[in-house]
This record gives structure tokens, C-alpha cells and sequence, in this order.
């Protein structure tokens, strides 16, 4: 009898194991289990970097579609749409926005009668933001029918040692020529438009600057996406 016991209680121990193995590996396959595997990945790829710029913002371009902002000033507001043609870009724009990224900077440039230039700043979490995601470029995206018109939105980029012409992701100008600035056309990626706020424009445009074109009282913004 005690042969007999010990045996069915091997065997119970067995089967035991067995139920409890197939339980784990059935558990592995729940939607539970694939939320938290997706959870994962998409962390994974949310750390941009100089190596995957283009991966990265084609997939967040596909889970964020917004193509309007709105930048609010001192001196008043500027709502801009995204081109959808030029994704890289709007998707890079939205993901600075979404980060907060923008509301750190300045428009540190004003040529009156020429462009306004934000995205930089002496400030501490500028350059912090900057460097956590490796001041990486964009690759251009021009096209024929985006032209440098009064109220574009552009990337601005270095002009040396750049011969594919890439964008730099933090800064941007928007043009404030009532002609336009066309002998930038084909040297800078145009990415979006001013649909309203052009009053904003000329009163920031009229700001008193130094001879580096940096406004003496700082324009700070903050971008918010709207749609």
C-alpha cells in the first residue's frame, strides 16, 4: 500500500507540474501579456536618437495625426498648420510640442522685414532637451508647390559642412516678408503656414534688438497643439 501511495502521489505531482507548465505558457499568450509586450516596444522605440530619426517619426507621425498649433507670446498668438506632405517634419514639431519642449525657448532671432526665429535658448532645460535626444538632423523634405511665402514655416539648418541639406529638429523661422524669402526656397525645408496672428508677427518684428538680431527683452513662448 505505501508502494502504491507513493506512486500516485509522484504521479500527482506530475500532472501537477505539468498543469501548472501549461498554465505559464498559455498565460504567456493572453492579451494581457501582448499589452504589456506592445507597452515595451513602443517604449523601446520612444527614445529618439541620431540612429533611428526616421523610424521614430514615422511611427509617431501614424499615433499622432494633429497638424494645427498655436503659439501664444506676450505680444500675442500665432496658429500654424503642418503640412501633411512633409510627415517627418510635422511629426517631429508635434513631438517637441507634445514634450514640452517649445515652451523652454525663445524667438531668439528677429530681422525685421525678413524672418522670426525661435526654438533656442540660454536656458538650462534647452540645452538639456537638446542633448538627451542627440541633436539629431531631419532629413529634407521639399517640395515644389512649398515655397517660401510670407507666413511660412521652415526648418532652419546649418549652411556648412551640410551638403544634403538636413534641418535642424529645434529651430524654425517663420517668414515675415510680406514678398516672402524665395531665395530660400530648395535650402530649407517649408513645413507649415501661418493661418492666423500675423498682427503677432509685425508687433514682434517691431521689438527693439541687438546687433546679433536677439531681442534685448526675451520672447518667450508656448506651443499648444489644437488639432
Amino acid at each position: 500500500m505505501k508502494i502504491r501511495f507513493k506512486i500516485l502521489l509522484l504521479l500527482f505531482f506530475v500532472v501537477f507540474y505539468q498543469c501548472e507548465k501549461e498554465k505559464k505558457e498559455a498565460f504567456k499568450k493572453t492579451p494581457l501579456t501582448l499589452e504589456k509586450k506592445e507597452k515595451q516596444i513602443e517604449k523601446a522605440w520612444d527614445s529618439l536618437n541620431k540612429q533611428n530619426v526616421t523610424a521614430f517619426l514615422n511611427a509617431y507621425g501614424e499615433k499622432n495625426k494633429e497638424t494645427k498649433i498655436l503659439i501664444k507670446t506676450a505680444y500675442g498668438n500665432i496658429k500654424i498648420r503642418l503640412f501633411k506632405d512633409t510627415p517627418l517634419h510635422r511629426a517631429n514639431f508635434i513631438f517637441l510640442t507634445k514634450i514640452k519642449y517649445f515652451d523652454t525657448t525663445v524667438f531668439y532671432r528677429v530681422a525685421k522685414n525678413f524672418v522670426l526665429q525661435g526654438g533656442n535658448s540660454d536656458n538650462f532645460q534647452t540645452v538639456k532637451d537638446r542633448y538627451k535626444y542627440g541633436n539629431y538632423k531631419l532629413p529634407k523634405e521639399f517640395r515644389k508647390k512649398r515655397k517660401h511665402n510670407y507666413g511660412a514655416l521652415a526648418a532652419a539648418r546649418d549652411w556648412k559642412n551640410n551638403p544634403q541639406k538636413l534641418s535642424s529638429p529645434f529651430e524654425f523661422y517663420i517668414v515675415q516678408n510680406r514678398k516672402g524669402a524665395h531665395h530660400l526656397n530648395n535650402e530649407h525645408t517649408v513645413f507649415g503656414e501661418v493661418i492666423s496672428g500675423f498682427d503677432t508677427m509685425d508687433k514682434i518684428a517691431k521689438i527693439k534688438v541687438g546687433e546679433d538680431e536677439w531681442p534685448e527683452e526675451d520672447v518667450h513662448m508656448k506651443v499648444e497643439i489644437l488639432d
